[in-house]
């Protein structure tokens, strides 16, 4: 049985960016980063996938619903005239009809209420994701600075000569700056010092854009 979208944000959002640094350093680099971004990549296009099934469903149950109360007021209107011509047999006709239409309504409103409610739990989802993938960005790039600063420090201590441990710092640094670049538009191992500012800004541009929109919506509420 596949894992729920539910259950895959929710591993994906609670695990340890920690975790993912100590596998690279003691695993093949490129390999990790590229299933830990693409993970993280593809459970954002499902949960965009399903928030889309989800908004499509809740307005065709909203188009059925505005048809069913266009049908009871039109019949309650043929009711009237029905009754007024002595006509019982069309009067009971049509009572049943909206009796019909009375049992549907309630299940769509609440087929909406659930779309609408779970519309909003997907839209949460995806920008937890986001957030996730921030934050494992941030991450790893302080560890692609720290490795590099550390590198460098054992090459001055050393006249040029590195031991194996710090070697390997280096090539999972390397391997990160190239992954991050690839993949997140992180800047690699030689520019993540001096670019990791506009990338922060970057990074939130999005998230800031929400916020107006947000504040926007405020102030037109108490015009």
């Amino acid at each position: 049985m596949s894992e729920s979208i539910t259950r895959r944000v929710a591993r994906l959002v609670s695990g340890s960016v920690n975790a993912l640094v100590d596998a690279v350093e003691n695993s093949a680099p490129e390999t990790v980063m590229e299933q830990a971004i693409r993970e993280l990549d593809t459970a954002i296009a499902d949960t965009r996938t399903e928030l889309g099934q989800q908004v499509a469903q809740k307005h065709l149950a909203s188009k059925k619903l505005m048809e069913e109360n266009s049908r009871y007021e039109a019949l309650s209107e043929q009711l009237h005239i029905a009754v007024a011509n002595g006509r019982d047999d069309l009067a009971e006709a049509g009572i049943a009809e909206q009796m019909d239409i009375e049992a549907r309504i309630p299940v769509l409103e609440a087929s909406i209420a659930d779309c609408a409610a779970r519309e909003k739990e997907l839209e949460g989802f995806i920008q937890a994701l986001q957030a996730k993938k921030r934050e494992m960005r941030a991450e790893l790039q302080a560890f692609v600075a720290a490795q590099q600063a550390k590198a460098t420090a054992g090459s001055e201590a050393a006249t040029g000569r590195k031991d194996s441990a710090e070697q390997k710092a280096e090539r999972a640094a390397d391997a990160f700056g190239r992954i991050l670049e690839r993949n997140s538009g992180i800047a690699g191992r030689d520019t993540a010092l001096g670019n990791a500012g506009k990338l922060a800004e970057l990074e939130e541009l999005s998230r800031k854009n929400r916020v107006s929109e947000r504040l926007a919506a405020l102030k037109a509420g108490k015009a």
